[in-house]
């Protein structure tokens, strides 16, 4: 299969021990450096968090254009500003760097940004991105949770989902992207209603090959999700931790993964 040369980077570096070039690891390296490099690495990972922050803000009880407002605010102030200097790069999980940033935004900042119109400020990311992040948090199930359970949430589904793409990716790349279609409920969502034995019947392979397939798609699927975790912490130990972390969220109540996902993990 072919894989995602992003995705790829980091699962390489985790598994050999060099950390230093995935996204969180360089900014952290570049630290009060200007670094194209860094801030370039920055905005991707910022442009990723687009929905967990907002859904933290519109639970916070602002409405929708005031959250889009407010976050593309706090984008503009920590790719502008250095808010990377108080990071401290022994504790350093990007997942909870910038939700205290966006805390701390919220008390200090929102003041400043209510002197400029609506869209009068540099917008950093797209109305389109905007649209589609307000469409996702009205389409979930209402939650009288924390602001913060909700961010959780909205982070451990951002990391399933560009795992799962990473993979889809590498089947489409290798012609196999029915079969993906076909298996990938023995990884995401709700258990498959087929077992391998009927799944081998109705894909004409024996049971198996399809037993293989399975482990395999489950396999590369743990080590895409490990890449996509490690762009967001500073060393390969906390890996781990975020990994037991978001299962600790799944088993809490998220619906949008069933079991399958733990079981897999």
């Amino acid at each position: 299969m072919n894989a995602s040369p992003e995705h790829d980077r980091g699962f390489q570096n985790l598994s050999s021990g060099q950390f230093l070039t995935t996204h969180w690891s360089v900014v952290l390296q570049a630290g009060r450096d200007d670094s194209p490099e860094a801030t370039a690495a920055l905005e991707k990972l910022c442009r990723a968090y687009w929905y967990p922050l907002y859904a933290y803000v519109r639970r916070n009880g602002h409405g929708q254009h005031d959250a889009q407002d407010l976050v593309q605010g706090f984008f503009a102030v920590l790719l502008q500003k250095n808010y990377l200097r108080n990071v401290d790069r022994n504790r350093g999980r990007f997942r909870s760097f910038l939700l205290t940033a966006l805390k701390r935004f919220l008390i200090n900042e929102w003041k400043k940004t209510q002197r400029e119109k609506r869209g009068g400020a540099r917008r950093f990311f797209s109305l389109d991105e905007e649209e589609t992040a307000e469409a996702r948090f009205v389409a979930e199930p209402a939650s009288e949770q924390p602001p913060e359970v909700i961010y959780d949430r909205g982070w451990v589904a951002l990391v399933l989902e560009r795992a799962l793409a990473a993979l889809r990716a590498e089947f489409k790349g290798s012609g196999k992207e029915d079969l993906f279609e076909q298996l990938k409920g023995f990884v995401w969502g709700e258990k498959n209603s087929l077992s391998c034995s009927a799944m081998a019947e109705q894909l004409l392979m024996t049971e198996g090959a399809v037993r293989v397939a399975v482990y395999r798609l489950r396999q590369r699927f743990g080590e895409l999700l490990r890449a996509e975790i490690a762009n967001t912490v500073a060393t390969p130990a906390e890996v781990e931790e975020e990994l037991r972390y978001l299962i600790t969220v799944i088993r809490g109540g998220m619906e949008i993964s069933g079991n399958t996902v733990v079981e897999t993990l």
